[in-house]
């Protein structure tokens, strides 16, 4: 059996849905829309749906994904709408956060890296939200059992409250858990965070 690639198992998924124009927001996009505002960073945007919806109702955005499918998508439609929104291409495994944004955005992408670089970017989502802004987190935790798209070794199921605690301190405004069914008997099973930083 070959190892998985993540970046390929989900730009195969990209072609098939943008041959499909399937561009619904899934029900983390849908519970992360009313959080998000001002200058926004969506790190693993995939096709860019929550994105875009945010750019349309007045953010400014930057969508990052490693899929090249998913970027030309995003900056096509960007450019047709007219949208203040930078899409760009990059392996977010090593990328940095350079500035700071009121709402950061990573839902279903922390997993899919190692312990201590999943830890990293998650500790540089808090220091790069500016004060009264908004971390938006989604992740995959102990019990999922659906690992079909990790490649060994190279993923990290987080812990259970692990979220809530990276961000102690900040106003909760949603902490909550989801299962979902996976092929062959298997789940998903999510923590998502979306926590607003004390003023400054």
């Amino acid at each position: 059996m070959t190892t998985p690639d993540p970046v390929d198992f989900f730009e195969r998924q990209f072609q098939r849905q943008v041959r499909e124009t399937d561009f619904a927001l899934n029900p983390f996009e849908q519970l992360a829309l009313s959080h998000v505002a001002g200058s926004v960073l969506d790190l693993g945007c995939g096709l860019g749906n929550l994105s875009l919806e945010a750019a349309r109702r007045g953010c400014s955005v930057t969508a990052v994904d490693a899929s090249p499918t998913a970027v030309e998508r995003i900056r096509a439609a960007a450019l047709h709408e007219r949208l203040p929104l930078e899409a760009l291409q990059a392996d977010l495994a090593c990328f940095s956060i350079e500035q700071d944004y009121d709402t950061i955005v990573a839902i279903g992408l922390l997993m899919f890296f190692r312990k201590e670089q999943a830890l990293r970017l998650l500790r540089q989502i808090g220091q790069r939200v500016r004060p009264g802004g908004r971390a938006i987190v989604n992740v995959l935790v102990e019990g999922t059992t659906y690992l079909e798209m990790f490649r060994p070794g190279e993923y990290y199921l987080f812990g259970a409250n692990e979220l809530e605690q990276a961000f102690a301190g900040w106003t909760l405004l949603v902490a909550r858990r989801d299962s979902f069914p996976a092929p062959e008997g298997t789940r998903k099973e999510f923590t998502t965070v979306i926590a607003q930083k004390a003023p400054g």
